[in-house]
């Protein structure tokens, strides 16, 4: 995987100090108006993104939508799909 990028509806200075609390290193995209989310079709009426996990390879094909994100297990399962789909371990 080259990349992975989180998205969310929360704004700038809320996802950089979430960042920081949490010591992550990947990019979060501040997604407030949900165009993000609009385009890939993860957008809730209520005003938010739905939590899934898209699976994107290097010439930007989308391999899996995984509509079933669990909180609990998230970090397994993305594990599991990543290896599933063929993307190199590190």
């Amino acid at each position: 995987m080259k990349y992975f990028m989180a998205s969310s509806a929360d704004s700038v200075e809320t996802l950089s100090r979430f960042k920081k609390e949490n010591e992550a290193s990947f990019t979060m995209l501040s997604d407030k108006n949900g165009f993000a989310a609009k385009a890939l079709g993860a957008y809730n009426p209520i005003g938010f993104a739905k939590r899934w996990t898209i699976y994107v390879d290097d010439n930007g094909k989308i391999l899996k939508v995984d509509k079933s994100v669990n909180v609990r297990t998230a970090g397994q399962d993305l594990a599991e799909n990543l290896s599933k789909l063929g993307f190199p371990k590190r």
